[in-house]
């Protein structure tokens, strides 16, 4: 996220909400959202479906899945057209705008509504209201990011963002909204397969000769391989041992069925887990790690907030903090590593990691922070934080606009299988019910999977609300409840991947992003039929 949460659901005129149900998959900030509206900052929601926040929106875009990329280029069209462009902040902030004019001047509001199944003159309602608003946000989710061309979804607004002018102000922005309480964390810390903690590219100049260095040893220079493509490696035996932490692939990864013939594959498979979960199940070996509340550390939040984790709770049995376990397996594997504390990891961080360097335990407990955590850049012990990122200057000095051609979904709808199928979350359930599922209460009120289907669709197959169907995709066969109302546009349906009977991921596509490999959750072509 580029802003704060506060500053962009109480300083922002206009709200645009991108491929995100807020109030299920992110409550705290979906109440912030309705709050605001209630104050009176006008919304646009992006979306396929009637989410809650829809029935508040000015303009709600219920776009077809997968055209996410087409919509930006209809709406800087628009603003080109209309002449809503910052032109000081284009020429003084910017490169490459003549390749993003260019590239969008064929994206005509009546073509991309053709494209997106929307009403031509709502695009431009939308594209006046967001351009002509002082503060506007954009914030968005899996919606954008989870499907084949997500990375060129982000990146498409990023170019709406810098051609209005509206990156490096309060109320403004370009903001993903994570999912989880430390994802932003695991990716500051390097989780990616091509950098060092802070995004320090491994073959930048200096950057692997640093830690080498810092961690006297001799590092593998080349960049590894990013989590989806490992499967397939598993498969042809280019990877042969796998250690998973914290992470339950056959809930959470599409295609069920090739992920665990993949885990079957390897010779060797360790999991660090709290529960027995489905990948669990595969693993030789498994190290019972602890939770968040059997711990010290940080976690880092959406506005890359690096806020104090401490221990809570004393558990009986054999857990071990997860840092314990990395570090004996390293001694174990003949490289002597000494046990840290997670303060001394952290002071190890910030000597490394220029955007953490002025982050430390001893500052988090202090009273100068008071417990509101520092958000990253924080380059210097005496540096306040970086509520708004980009002020000024960008990181990389002009704002580079990357035009992206719009590319049809990869599995498209046919006679076999005529319907498309998202997914998502819903409130009650946390990711994959590791811990959710086993909260009794909560099941009572959220206790099996279901299928969204839209009434017309389900007056053609004859299905009822509340029966049980089968859905199949080119995958596999599920069953679940269908759920009839008009939630979804004629031709689509939604489902949430939360449960372990009835999961979507059964049938998804592992066809990937081509660059973050993220796979497209958000297009399956499906059939449902009646039992």
């Amino acid at each position: 996220m580029t802003n704060t949460i506060y500053d962009i659901t109480r300083e922002s005129d206009v709200i645009m909400l991108v491929g995100s149900n807020p109030e299920h998959a992110h409550p705290v900030i979906g109440m912030q959202v309705r709050q605001a509206v209630a104050r009176g900052a006008k919304l646009i929601v992006v979306d396929p479906r009637d989410i809650d926040l829809a029935s508040k929106a000015t303009v709600h875009l219920k776009l077809k899945p997968g055209t996410n990329v087409a919509f930006a280029n209809g709406m800087m069209n628009i603003f080109i057209e209309e002449d809503l462009i910052d032109h000081k902040f284009i020429e003084e902030r910017t490169e490459n705008f003549e390749a993003m004019k260019e590239m969008v001047k064929d994206y005509t509001p009546e073509k991309v509504a053709q494209i997106c199944n929307i009403d031509p003159e709502e695009l431009r309602k939308a594209a006046r209201l967001y351009a002509t608003a002082d503060k506007a946000p954009i914030m968005y989710c899996l919606g954008v990011t989870e499907h084949h061309t997500g990375t060129e979804g982000v990146m498409s607004l990023s170019n709406m963002a810098m051609m209005v002018g509206k990156i490096g102000r309060p109320g403004c922005g370009v903001n993903p909204i994570r999912g989880q309480n430390n994802v932003q964390g695991a990716c500051d810390m390097g989780a990616s397969p091509n950098q060092f903690s802070g995004y320090q590219n491994i073959d930048k100049p200096g950057v692997l000769e640093k830690f080498e260095k810092a961690w006297g040893v001799e590092l593998n220079p080349n960049i590894g391989t990013k989590a989806t493509d490992c499967f397939p490696k598993m498969l042809t035996g280019e990877i042969k041992g796998l250690f998973i932490f914290g992470e339950d692939p056959v809930r959470t990864d599409p295609n069920t069925h090739h992920v665990i013939e993949c885990l079957k594959a390897v010779d060797f498979f360790v999991i660090d887990e709290l529960f027995m979960t489905e990948t669990a199940k595969y693993a030789d070996v498994i190290l019972p790690g602890r939770s968040y509340a059997e711990k010290e550390g940080t976690f880092s939040n959406t506005e890359r907030r690096v806020q104090r984790v401490r221990k809570a709770v004393e558990i009986a049995g054999d857990t071990k903090p997860d840092t314990w376990i990395f570090t004996e397996i390293m001694n174990r594997m003949g490289y002597p590593q000494p046990h840290l504390t997670p303060a001394e990891i952290m002071d190890e961080i910030a000597s490394v990691t220029p955007s953490f360097a002025g982050i430390s335990h001893a500052r988090l407990d202090s009273e100068e922070v008071n417990g509101q955590g520092l958000q990253w850049p924080c380059t210097s012990k005496d540096h306040p934080g970086t509520p708004i990122m980009h002020v000024g200057k960008f990181a990389r000095g002009l704002g580079y606009f990357r035009p992206a051609a719009y590319v049809p979904s990869m599995e498209q709808p046919d006679d076999e299988y005529p319907l498309i199928m998202m997914t998502g979350r819903i409130l009650e359930h946390y990711n994959a019910c590791a811990m959710t599922g086993r909260t009794e209460e909560i099941n009572e009120i959220a206790g099996s999977s279901f299928i969204e289907i839209n009434k017309a669709d389900a007056d053609k197959l004859g299905i009822e609300n509340g029966e049980m169907v089968q859905i199949t995709s080119r995958r596999g066969t599920i069953q679940a409840r269908a759920e009839v109302a008009y939630k979804t546009n004629p031709g689509q349906c939604w489902m949430p991947f939360n449960f372990l009977e009835g999961n979507p991921n059964w049938l998804c596509s592992d066809a990937l992003d081509s660059i973050s490999r993220t796979p497209e959750y958000k297009v399956c072509a499906i059939k449902v039929e009646k039992l």
